[in-house]
């Protein structure tokens, strides 16, 4: 039986051939992966799913949205980045996540649309503030969300996340190095750079967590369950 991903890319992915039948529907990008389990023979084939599952997963149980939904709206065009943004401020601000995303996919910037939402720091954190008013782009905007996300619920602490970010890891990596990490006795950045390096890919090291795939969404759910507020 085709699930629900699966079959979602197919329809996203036809629609693709016919560009010209559906004139108004915004950008179709697939999120397709035929690779979702670890094999020893090819060890990285299934990172990319790994890692974007993970976010999916931990980003859907923030937001008590349905990771399903979430798929959708990437396969519709919306980028992960934006998604981040939107529905940060939906929560903080009282403000419609759908909303932000219409007018952001219209074309205006994230600055034009929050500045006059008048943020404060107290509701959606300094460095997401600090990022808005430096105009920084939506990836470092994204990057503030999940840092107050992972400050506020102490999943690392505030010197290791710094230096993790200083390195140079993005969103899916900080939250599958963590879920990782939270099983091994291994520090994010160890976990990272022994991904990078390709020594041990991501599918090896949640092998060796004992981690299986299909378990990753209730190690999320266990993250943030457990994780002080």
């Amino acid at each position: 039986m085709i699930d629900f991903i699966s079959s979602t890319c197919l329809v996203g992915c036809i629609i693709l051939l016919f560009p010209l039948a559906a004139p108004a529907m915004p950008a179709i990008s697939c999120h397709c992966f035929t690779e979702r389990s670890y094999d020893p023979v090819r060890p990285a084939a299934a990172d990319p799913y790994f890692l974007a599952t993970t976010q999916n997963s931990f980003f859907a149980a923030l937001f008590n949205v349905d990771k399903k939904s979430v798929v959708m709206k990437k396969q519709l065009g919306s980028h992960a980045d934006d998604l981040w943004v939107a529905y940060w401020v939906a929560s903080k601000a009282g403000v419609s996540a759908e909303s932000l995303l219409q007018s952001k996919q219209g074309g205006k910037g994230w600055r034009e649309l929050l500045l006059p939402l008048r943020l404060s720091p107290h509701r959606v954190g300094s460095r997401f503030c600090s990022a808005l008013n430096s105009a920084l782009s939506t990836a470092k905007l994204a990057e503030a969300v999940l840092d107050e996300v992972f400050l506020r619920y102490k999943l690392l602490p505030e010197s290791e996340l710094t230096a993790v970010r200083q390195e140079g890891m993005s969103n899916q990596e900080v939250l599958l190095a963590t879920i990782i990490a939270a099983r091994s006795r291994q520090s994010v950045g160890q976990i990272w750079r022994e991904a990078r390096g390709g020594s041990k890919t991501w599918g090896a090291q949640l092998q060796a967590a004992g981690i299986e795939p299909k378990e990753l969404q209730r190690e999320v759910d266990n993250l943030l369950k457990l994780a002080p507020r």
